[in-house]
């Protein structure tokens, strides 16, 4: 895998200056934010992938249980504009809002909400990565979730920013792996009322 920085086109002073206007963090800031590290970040990546198949362009965010296991996952793809973390952060919200209820009332954190993203280029850092970092950070303070990790998708396979983890397979072209592959299983179906609290005592008989 190739580690680094990507730099754009900017002048190295107009890139720091549109870090701040854009929010983004730096691979530093990233590395020194105390984000959980995953225990299996292949099996989270290969669960991912085969779910929702991802094409460039592709955001995937997803819940993660203490264990490690899937919650809830929703994938959505990104509008062409300027990389922005207070916009990134917004659509990483009304993604979580739309499949897990807010943990906004504990006071520490106990779900962890991580973020896959395919794109087009090799493994290196670049700013658009920066701003789904300080969005997908934003998001889950507003959600009362654990920041995860942030791992990118590409052509040359996927890549843990920020701690130097990665593999070839799964990449952005690759077809999906068996769900055996992953100890994540399919995420629950969103139920509720009294014919699910029925079904939830039958099962525990």
């Amino acid at each position: 895998m190739t580690l680094g920085f990507a730099p754009s086109s900017a002048s190295l002073s107009t890139s720091t200056s549109a870090a701040s206007a854009n929010r983004l963090l730096e691979p530093a800031e990233w590395a020194s934010a105390g984000i959980p590290l995953l225990r299996n970040p292949r099996e989270v990546v290969s669960g991912l992938h085969a779910r929702h198949l991802p094409k460039p362009a592709t955001a995937i965010v997803a819940v993660l249980d203490p264990d490690e296991r899937l919650l809830a996952s929703a994938s959505f793809t990104r509008r062409q504009a300027q990389a922005d973390g207070w916009m990134f952060r917004n659509a990483l919200l009304a993604q979580l809002r739309r499949v897990i209820p807010h943990d906004l009332r504990r006071r520490t954190p106990v779900r962890t909400a991580v973020l896959l993203y395919c794109r087009e280029g090799d493994a290196r850092w670049t700013e658009e990565d920066g701003a789904w970092m300080w969005g997908l950070r934003d998001a889950c303070t507003l959600h009362g979730l654990r920041c995860g990790a942030y791992i990118t998708l590409t052509q040359d396979g996927w890549q843990v920013l920020g701690e130097g983890r990665g593999g070839r397979r799964p990449h952005a072209g690759s077809p999906p792996e068996p769900f055996a592959l992953s100890e994540a299983p399919p995420p629950l179906p969103r139920t509720g009322g009294a014919a699910s609290e029925v079904l939830r005592r039958a099962a525990a008989r």
